[in-house]
Parts: C-alpha cells; sequence; structure tokens
C-alpha cells in the first residue's frame, strides 16, 4: 500500500514535528524502519525511510565524480538529518532544513508510496493549486488511470 494521505499538523518551537500514527506504522510494517532521513527539495522537504533512504544515498555514490553528483549532494545529501521518533511519535527537523522549506507553524503531512512530503501550509496551498491547473490538460492520462 505504502505511504499516503495527508494530514495537517504543527510543527513546535523546537522543531519537532509528530508524525501520524498510521505513517509511522507503516514504516516499520512496509520498511522495518523507526527512523527518517529528511532532506529538501526545491519547494518542501521529503522524508525517506531510513532503509530507502540508504538506498538513494548509494545510487548517488555509484556515480561517476564529476559536477551532477557534487551539485546532488551538496543540495540533497550533505543537508540531510536522520531522526528517530521520541515517546509522542515526532521527529526533530533542523532549524536549516525547517529555513528552506519555510516551516513556520502548520505543516501538511502527505504519504507518497514510499516519502513523506513535508510542506508549508501556504506553500503547500500554492503547490495544489498549480497541480490542479496541470491536471486539467492531462485529462487523456487520468482517463486511461480511472480518474
Amino acid at each position: 500500500m505504502g505511504l499516503t494521505g495527508e494530514f495537517f499538523n504543527n510543527i513546535d518551537a523546537k522543531g519537532r514535528l509528530s508524525i501520524p500514527a498510521k505513517m509511522r506504522a507503516l514504516l516499520q510494517e512496509e520498511f522495518g524502519d523507526n527512523e527518517l532521513v529528511v532532506t529538501r527539495t526545491s519547494e518542501a522537504l521529503v522524508a525517506y525511510p531510513l532503509s530507502r533512504w540508504e538506498k538513494i544515498k548509494a545510487d548517488v555514490e555509484a556515480m561517476p565524480n564529476g559536477a551532477d553528483k557534487d551539485v546532488i549532494y551538496r543540495s540533497r545529501i550533505s543537508p540531510a538529518a536522520q531522526s528517530g521518533f521520541d515517546s509522542q511519535g515526532r521527529i526533530a527537523i533542523p532549524a536549516s532544513l525547517r529555513s528552506i522549506a519555510r516551516l513556520e507553524k502548520e505543516v501538511v503531512i502527505v504519504g507518497l508510496s514510499d516519502k513523506i512530503e513535508l510542506w508549508s501550509h501556504v506553500r503547500f496551498v500554492e503547490q495544489m493549486e498549480r497541480s490542479e491547473e496541470r491536471l486539467r490538460t492531462m485529462t487523456d492520462q487520468l482517463g486511461s488511470l480511472g480518474f
């Protein structure tokens, strides 16, 4: 089934964010993980189960040395932070990553099969509006998928 759902939650002043129990259970069942690795994307943060992250990191390591590998390292691997769950099901997100994603109080947690996106509420609404615009041009693809 994978990680699915949209959840609205608040991040506290120390940068701790509660991950829904449903997602924590799926992390354990499907990935055997009790830890996430959080890194940046262009507009949000993404949290990978530790086992999935290790595969991604190995794939980057296998790339030939050069500018592309360096860019991926600097923008995605180096900023990554590993976080286990505390007794209340929260992960700690470093200030540097919170700043990049503009996470303030309201956070949207989105399950995407093998990863979790963490969005500021404002940016998530903007992204969804752009997504809906794009979906209006994808009627054939949506129809073939049963939507």
